[in-house]
């Protein structure tokens, strides 16, 4: 879909079995990028699209997210949501072929699994939008973390991250400061003046 992926794998594995790994990951997000980005943007556009099983899922998904902003995920704006879709479902695919400790960034919507190195956790890093100087680091073992603009979601899943990330950002203030206190996930709003405020209980260093 036009942005880079980073695969980071630190599982011990030999290298017999990660070539084949990454190859496939890479293939993955290719026929993402290639058969279903395409395909919902005819559906956007109000075309007639393949019946894929993963996009029969996708379109499902985004009507509920639809609903459940009250509308402000855009279901034609679906980038937001395939993006973290697509990197959840390779997340739980290197899971299963044992690289359990693993980060995939994914133009800035991030996905970790398992340790960064024994003993250590993920550490994800959460930018100012306007002056692109760290605000906060979040620490985790299992955690998806999406941004859009001024809001940087986390939480379990992170096509939903995202569709809520796109969501608030959408609102005025005072509107996403009420729905992040709402949410399941958990939120961290850079505001216009550069005042850091969070929705829900999150674990940072700084």
């Amino acid at each position: 879909m036009g942005i880079p992926v980073m695969v980071d794998i630190r599982t011990a594995l030999p290298q017999r079995e990660l070539t084949p790994l990454l190859d496939d990951a890479f293939g993955w997000l290719t026929w993402v990028g290639e058969t279903l980005a395409p395909e919902m943007e005819r559906f956007s556009g109000g075309q007639t699209i393949e019946q894929i099983p993963e996009l029969i899922e996708i379109q499902h998904r985004c009507n509920e997210l639809f609903e459940s902003t009250g509308g402000w995920f855009d279901r034609g704006d679906h980038d937001a949501y395939i993006r973290g879709w697509a990197v959840e479902r390779l997340s739980r695919a290197l899971t299963n072929a044992g690289a359990v400790d693993h980060r995939i960034d994914a133009g800035g919507d991030v996905r970790v699994r398992g340790s960064a190195a024994p003993g250590r956790q993920w550490r994800i890093g959460v930018r100012d939008p306007q002056q692109g100087t760290m605000r906060t680091v979040l620490i985790a073992r299992d955690l998806a973390v999406a941004t859009v603009g001024h809001v940087t979601v986390s939480g379990a899943d992170l096509g939903v991250a995202g569709a809520y990330a796109s969501a608030m950002h959408r609102m005025d203030l005072a509107r996403a400061r009420r729905f992040a206190d709402r949410l399941p996930y958990r939120t961290v709003i850079v505001t216009p003046d550069g005042t850091q405020e969070y929705g829900g209980a999150l674990q940072l260093a700084v």
